[in-house]
């Protein structure tokens, strides 16, 4: 006989213990095996005996556990479909905007290129506009003298 008082486990529970050593019996088990075999799987599923007090809490505890990993596992599996699909979103939307970005950056260059060009012409001419204002105001100065 297992070992433990079982009057803390339901009926419910009791039927299925011996209904799963009925089905070990028949499938060559010895008496004892059979036994431990159907409580221990009671035990599996229910979480040990379920009557009012104490002993329910830690029952309750062990069912809620099960539950959330179940949940958890749930969760990050669709999490990670969730993210392979972003992933796919997200390469698709990067590749379409390629061509776009490519021509952007060349009217970006050009006009910069037109900028510079403006700007190096410009700078030359005041340069040589302050040689000639400089040379001539030298001039006049020594005429003067």
């Amino acid at each position: 006989m297992p070992r433990g008082d079982k009057s803390a486990y339901t009926d419910k529970q009791k039927r299925q213990a011996e209904h799963i050593e009925d089905s070990e019996r028949e499938r060559g088990r010895s008496e004892e095996t059979a036994e431990r075999i159907a409580w221990a799987t009671v035990n599996k599923q229910d979480g040990g005996g379920k009557k009012s007090g104490s002993g329910r809490k830690s029952a309750k505890k062990v069912a809620k556990k099960a539950t959330r990993k179940a949940a958890t596992k749930t969760a990050k599996k669709a999490t990670s479909k969730v993210a392979k699909k972003a992933t796919k979103k997200a390469a698709a939307k990067k590749a379409a905007k390629q061509p776009a970005r490519k021509a952007t950056k060349k009217v970006a260059k050009k006009a910069t290129k037109k900028v510079a060009k403006k700007t190096a012409r410009k700078t030359p001419a005041r340069k040589t506009v302050r040689k000639r204002t400089a040379s001539r105001g030298t001039r006049s100065n020594g005429a003067s003298r």
